[in-house]
C-alpha cells in the first residue's frame, strides 16, 4: 500500500482489543481505540475515542469524529459484553442490548468509514465473533448477537468485494479476558476442568486471537472474504460446556 493503514479498534483500551491495537502499532498502523475508556498505554500512532457503543447516537458523534480525521483502511469490531443468563432470567432487553453493541454500532461506524475505503478500493472489515454462535449454555442473547455477526458478515462481504474490501470473522473460544474470568474465576478448579476438555489442552491466550486478525488484516490477504475462523482449541468440532 502506498498510504498509511490506518485501524479502528473498538473496545482496543483492553484484552484481546488492546493486545491488537499494540501489535498494529509495531506493525506500522495508526490505531484508533474507541471504547468508554481510554487505553492504558500510549503510543504516538494511537489515539482513542471515547463512546459507550450500547448508545446508538454516542456512536454516530464517533463515528463521524473519526471520519473526518482519519481515511480508515481496518475496521475491528472487537468491544463485547456477555450477559450470561439461564433461559428463564434472559429477557428481550439483553437481546436489543447485545444486538446494538455487537451489530448496529458496527454497521454505524461502518457506514462512516466505507467512502475512504470505496475511493482507495481496499479495506478491512473484521468482527471478532464467538465460538458460541454455535450454542453454549446461558449465552441467549451473546449466541443470538455473535450468530448474527456471521450472517451479517457474510452479506457485507458481497456487497464489499467489488470495491477491494474483505470482511471476515475472528470467532474465539475460552480466551484469557477479563470477560472470561467474570464467568469462570481465575485459578479455579472450573477454570482448569475446562481446559483440559477443549482438544489442544489449554486455554487461549490474546495472542492466539490477533495472530489470526493480522492474517485477515494483511493487504496481501485479498482473496480471503467472507469467512469465519474458529480460534478455540479445536471446541467447535469438540463436545464442552462452559
Amino acid at each position: 500500500m502506498d498510504k498509511e493503514l490506518t485501524a479502528v479498534i473498538t473496545g482496543g483500551n483492553k484484552g484481546i482489543g488492546a493486545d491488537l491495537a499494540r501489535t498494529m502499532l509495531d506493525a506500522g498502523y495508526r490505531v484508533v481505540s474507541v471504547a468508554r475508556r481510554a487505553p492504558e498505554f500510549s503510543h504516538e500512532r494511537l489515539s482513542s475515542v471515547e463512546a459507550d457503543l450500547l448508545d446508538d447516537a454516542a456512536v454516530s458523534a464517533a463515528a463521524a469524529e473519526i471520519a473526518g480525521r482519519h481515511d480508515v483502511t481496518h475496521f475491528v469490531q472487537n468491544a463485547g459484553l456477555i450477559w450470561p443468563n439461564l433461559i428463564e432470567d434472559a429477557s428481550a432487553e439483553d437481546i436489543t442490548g447485545l444486538a446494538q453493541l455487537h451489530l448496529g454500532s458496527a454497521l454505524t461506524l461502518l457506514k462512516a468509514f466505507l467512502p475512504a475505503m470505496k475511493e482507495r478500493r481496499f479495506g478491512r472489515v473484521l468482527f471478532n465473533g464467538s465460538r458460541a454462535a454455535l450454542g453454549a449454555q446461558t449465552r441467549t442473547a451473546y449466541g443470538a448477537s455473535k450468530a448474527g455477526m456471521v450472517g451479517m458478515a457474510r452479506t457485507w462481504a458481497l456487497e464489499l468485494a467489488p470495491h477491494g474490501i474483505t470482511v471476515n470473522v475472528v470467532a474465539p473460544g475460552p480466551i484469557q479476558t477479563d470477560n472470561f474470568w467474570g464467568i469462570i474465576p481465575k485459578g479455579s478448579e472450573r477454570e482448569a476442568e475446562l481446559a483440559k476438555r477443549i482438544p489442544v489442552g489449554r486455554l487461549g491466550a490474546v495472542e492466539d486471537v490477533t495472530n489470526a486478525f493480522m492474517f485477515f488484516a494483511d493487504p496481501k490477504a485479498g482473496f480471503v472474504t467472507g469467512q469465519t475462523l474458529y480460534v478455540c482449541g479445536g471446541a467447535s468440532v469438540g463436545s464442552m460446556q462452559l
